[in-house]
């Protein structure tokens, strides 16, 4: 388990808590458990409480915070909804965190060139809501109901990037405040762009190192004329996994293809009350029309049949999708409680998609002899999977055992072509993946790092050293 080992700067004076009171009022927080929430996300990582929590809620107010602990050297670490897994929020060196979960506004949706633009705080479920009667949606969908803000920071995806994309694709422009406080805006609503330096992909995965981003404007899609959803399970896994890359390499738009191994739905079966078979299993969704729809299901339900799958069991009401889907969001939850008292540590990697299935698989033979309960689940249409090592965190051998797995299950990505994460980001968990990913590169972005961020405040301690 990671502990937290950075040292923490001097607490903020009273000066600058006084200055902050005046301005938020009782919108600044110095309570231990307000402090203990925000020092703390979904992960494994050790909870490092900030020394205040400053709650926002607009540009103007996060530019005037930002300014104050600038003049006073006090960390800031921006915070949307905390449901990050890799330590992303937790501050190291004490200091400010700037919760903008109050920034809630829809500032403007255009229907008719498919775009928004929303505060930073506007989860994807509240965006969504606000768009159910104009025929669009947002489908960026990494399973918690994250702020839109913490997704584009994080370069969130999830279960159906392998049709729409991820946050990079679908972020036209932001409003940044930088570590001096001035506040920028990046990118536009114009489809295409040749005008200077591309800062809105800069800033898009920057965990907060270099700015706190406040709004974003983002692309819309038309909600689909019909939606199927299905189940099909396999007698191994490695037919599950053959099955994906043939329908990516077919070229299928298949809308979501998700990959749960025997272990993750015996645990979906008992938490969600499912009855699925114990078996390797693709949850698949289909979208566009009536027509193409059927299309696009017999496709995939042939090339499933010639890998030993068992029939499609269909879910084509929107809340029979609704229950299948939830299933999925909550397979790490799930997972936890296959071992009442466990803690579950989760992880990620992406390969290319020609090396999906002997990535996996050896992930697999290496849990089976590393003696762990891991299961495998994986937004496998992009090559994208996780494990959830559910382990007793009292257990120094049992912990041992899974960060030589994990660091195992790292490199053999990073050999096959992949990356170190595919989604849940760098933080201060994958720091030492990243250089090994990257090389030089790496002194490369603590050059960006300082030159936006001279004296190191923006969430110290995430990404890169300085």
């Amino acid at each position: 388990m990671s502990a937290v080992a950075a040292v923490r700067r001097s607490p903020p004076t009273e000066a600058l808590l006084d200055h902050l009171r005046q301005l938020l009022g009782d919108r600044l927080s110095i309570a231990m458990a307000v402090r203990e929430q925000h020092g703390r996300d979904e992960s494994y990582h050790v909870t490092a409480p900030p020394d205040a929590v400053a709650f926002a809620r607009s540009t103007e107010e996060v530019s005037q915070i930002v300014k104050a602990c600038a003049a006073a050297g006090v960390p800031v670490i921006p915070f949307g909804t905390g449901t990050s897994l890799e330590g992303h929020v937790a501050a190291l060196h004490g200091g400010i965190c700037l919760d903008v979960s109050q920034m809630k506004e829809v500032l403007r949706v255009s229907t008719a060139d498919l775009d928004c633009t929303v505060q930073a705080g506007v989860t994807r479920k509240q965006l969504n809501e606000h768009l159910r009667d104009t025929g669009l949606f947002f489908p960026i969908d990494p399973g918690a109901d994250a702020s839109l803000g913490g997704m584009a920071a994080t370069r969130a995806s999830g279960t159906n990037a392998v049709r729409y994309g991820t946050m990079r694709e679908n972020v036209l422009g932001l409003t940044v405040v930088l570590a001096d406080g001035r506040v920028i805006r990046t990118g536009g609503r114009a489809r295409k762009s040749a005008a200077g330096y591309d800062l809105t992909r800069l800033f898009v995965g920057s965990e907060g190192t270099l700015g706190v981003i406040t709004e974003v404007t983002l692309r819309l899609y038309g909600v689909p004329e019909a939606m199927a959803a299905a189940v099909c399970s396999f007698p191994t896994l490695a037919g599950a996994v053959d099955t994906t890359i043939l329908t990516i390499q077919s070229g299928i738009p298949i809308a979501r293809i998700e990959l749960l191994d025997e272990v993750q739905m015996d645990a979906i079966n008992r938490y969600s009350k499912l009855d699925y078979p114990l078996q390797p299993t693709l949850f698949c969704e289909f979208h566009g029309t009536e027509a193409g729809v059927a299309e696009q299901s017999e496709m995939v339900k042939a090339i499933a049949a010639e890998q030993g799958a068992a029939d499609f069991q269909w879910a084509t009401k929107p809340e029979d999708r609704s229950r299948l889907w939830a299933a999925r969001h909550t397979a790490y939850y799930a997972a936890i409680s296959l071992r009442p008292g466990a803690k579950g540590w989760a992880t990620d990697v992406c390969v290319p998609i020609s090396r999906l299935a002997e990535c996996i698989l050896e992930t697999k033979k290496d849990i089976i002899a590393s003696r762990l309960l891991a299961p495998i689940v994986g937004h496998v249409g992009d090559g994208n999977f996780h494990l959830a090592f559910i382990i007793d965190p009292n257990d120094a051998d049992e912990i041992a055992r899974a960060q030589a797995l994990n660091e195992r299950m790292v490199h053999r990505a990073l050999a096959m072509g992949g990356t170190c994460t595919g989604e849940h980001g760098i933080g201060y968990g994958k720091m030492e993946f990243l250089t090994a990913e990257h090389g030089e590169a790496v002194s490369v972005m603590r050059m960006l790092k300082r030159a936006l961020d001279p004296d190191n405040i923006m969430n110290p301690g995430k990404i890169v050293s300085v």
